[in-house]
């Protein structure tokens, strides 16, 4: 058995303090922190966090010899238990690596517990050491003592957060399986309540989903959801029996909150994803990533399908559990919508290709990322509603693909060959065709027509100014307008803008938004635009398109004289 002993010593040195026991080692023992976590597809290099590694058996130290940036090497003179002992630096308050200060403590296996080689499948064990006064414990691992953990393997042992602190608990069951809330930095006067009650409705929704009203049971006995409250956050890793969230504290619900603002419903969809994920994800997954190899990146093209339609089911889940209405969840789809359609690197890269991009340019956006790359997450939601509403429209749906999927391999990996065949086997070869094509190439999705056959219209209003110029933008105080991002082929492109352009002034006035402008120049007239580009100022006369998609933002409202059909069809595909 591996055991690991975190310590706490001196948490405003934002340290954890770790000790590895490894009995039997053999001669030469390496051992080797992660540099990427499961679920977040980036190389992160958690290895630069570890200092102070030593190592000994009984009371003689044993040489030590680093091969690579993530990987030692013990020489180990027998088989006496080893013991190592390291120093991790612990300030980032994200859900992918660990945070330690005097109020809250938080951490991954994969940025605190070094993997001991040719000892992956033996039991682990965290023992957590004393906590200071006032601290609890949330996790999803199972308990075996006081404040120890079991793990069946290393796989498990990275796969279930820990949430250290004073923090907030509620609990609540979800077809008769007990579920956990934790929050830690929310302010004083929320509604945790109201909070347990929407969570449970999520939950509920898609365990029947899955399972049927009277089917197999979820595949966990126990599920945590964990959330660090912030003055400025949004994300989610997903877990095999835990979430860990971070959100806004504004966002979360208030006591006689009536209706539900817009930072509430996100926080709910990004709840409704990361349960998703318990199913679409940790055990339906990609066959590439069916034993994660540790040691560097492990590509799939298959993101679109494992993200993106996960992301086309967070939002809908919300809508079949009630918690909101039609006109909102229709406004949540437009702004996927218009989100993709501002997306010129739709028309240059597929979701597949993004998918295995993953590695290098989801994660690190830049100033061309627009230009250059589309979103697996958008689009395959996109792909993923495309697809629904063609299997409905033929008798079918993507619900009964989703469960015959998990029924495959009782929810184990997966190919794409597989997602074709299962479509085949249902009867829907032309589907099947389609997805294959909108998978892997970029023409736009026939989603007006679909949306028709389901009695949603299409409807088009103007765009703001700067966007429709293809400009995305940050406003600066002091010294102007800052460019962000230039949509490539737009009017601000063909002008010559650049990101990091300080817009000034137009046709001699200056402005503290561009959008102000509109007062006195038409909407489709030429104008003169003073900037600064690296100190220097410059003059740039911009040109308006009057033929382009970014004029435009779409936006979606319920046909209510449609065929009865055709309204049936969009009952069975919003209610579920």
């Amino acid at each position: 058995m591996i055991s690991y002993r975190i310590d706490i010593a001196e948490p405003h040195t934002h340290h954890f303090e770790v000790t590895v026991h490894v009995p039997r080692p053999v001669q030469q023992q390496e051992l080797s922190l992660p540099v990427w976590i499961p679920g977040s597809y980036m190389v992160r290099e958690f290895g630069r966090h570890l200092s102070g590694l030593r190592a000994w058996q009984g009371r003689t130290e044993v040489p030590l010899e680093q091969l690579d940036k993530t990987t030692w090497r013990a020489q180990c003179a027998d088989a006496r238990a080893l013991r190592v002992t390291y120093r991790v630096y612990a300030f980032d308050t994200s859900v992918r690596t660990a945070f330690l200060d005097d109020r809250r403590g938080f951490f991954n296996g994969t940025g605190l517990c070094l993997r001991v080689a040719g000892r992956e499948a033996d039991p682990h064990v965290i023992q957590l050491g004393r906590l200071p006064r006032g601290w609890s414990v949330a996790t999803a691992m199972p308990s075996t003592g006081e404040r120890e953990y079991t793990a069946a393997d290393y796989d498990e042992l990275v796969d279930h957060p820990f949430e250290l602190g004073a923090f907030w608990r509620g609990e609540f069951e979800a077809c008769g399986v007990p579920h956990e809330f934790i929050v830690a930095g929310a302010w004083p006067g929320w509604d945790g309540q109201r909070l347990l009650d929407d969570t449970r409705r999520i939950c509920e929704q898609q365990i029947r989903f899955w399972h049927g009203d009277a089917g197999a049971p979820p595949p966990f006995g126990r599920y945590v959801f964990m959330l660090n409250a912030v003055d400025e956050g949004y994300g989610g890793l997903e877990h095999r029996a835990s979430t860990a969230l971070i959100a806004a504290r504004r966002d979360l619900p208030r006591h006689g909150m009536e209706t539900l603002p817009d930072g509430y419903v996100t926080l709910l969809g990004l709840i409704s994803h990361e349960y998703f994920h318990t199913w679409n994800v940790k055990r339906l997954k990609p066959v590439e990533l069916a034993q994660p190899d540790y040691t560097r990146e492990n590509y799939t093209r298959l993101l679109w399908f494992f993200e993106g339609f996960t992301s086309y089911y967070d939002d809908l889940m919300l809508r079949r559990a009630g918690l909101i209405d039609v006109g909102r969840y229709l406004k949540l789809l437009a702004k996927s919508v218009n989100t993709v359609a501002a997306t010129p690197g739709r028309q240059v890269q597929s979701v597949a290709e993004a998918s295995f991009d993953a590695w290098v340019k989801y994660y690190r956006p830049d100033e061309n990322t627009p230009n250059a790359t589309v979103s697996y997450y958008v689009k395959g939601s996109l792909i993923a509603l495309a697809l629904d509403l063609r299997l409905r429209h033929k008798g079918s749906s993507l619900d009964v693909l989703m469960r015959r999927l998990w029924a495959l391999g009782n929810g184990g990996p997966i190919s794409e060959d597989d997602i074709d065949r299962t479509l085949r086997a249902m009867g829907q070869r032309a589907a099947a065709d389609d997805l294959r094509a909108w998978v892997h190439g970029t023409d736009e999705l026939p989603l007006v027509e679909l949306f028709k056959s389901a009695a949603v219209q299409w409807n088009t209003e103007r765009a703001g100014w700067a966007a429709s110029l293809g400009l995305r933008l940050s406003e600066g105080a002091v010294s102007g307008i800052q460019v962000r991002q230039v949509l490539a082929g737009s009017a601000a492109s063909q002008a010559g803008i650049c990101a990091g352009d300080e817009l000034l002034a137009v046709d001699g006035w200056r402005v503290r938004r561009l959008d102000d402008a509109q007062a006195w120049v038409p909407r489709q007239q030429a104008f003169d635009l003073l900037l600064v580009r690296d100190q220097r100022v410059r003059q740039l006369r911009v040109q308006p398109q009057t033929q382009s998609a970014l004029q435009e933002l779409v936006t979606l409202a319920s046909i209510d004289k449609a065929p009865a059909a055709t309204l049936a069809r969009r009952r069975a595909w919003i209610a579920g």
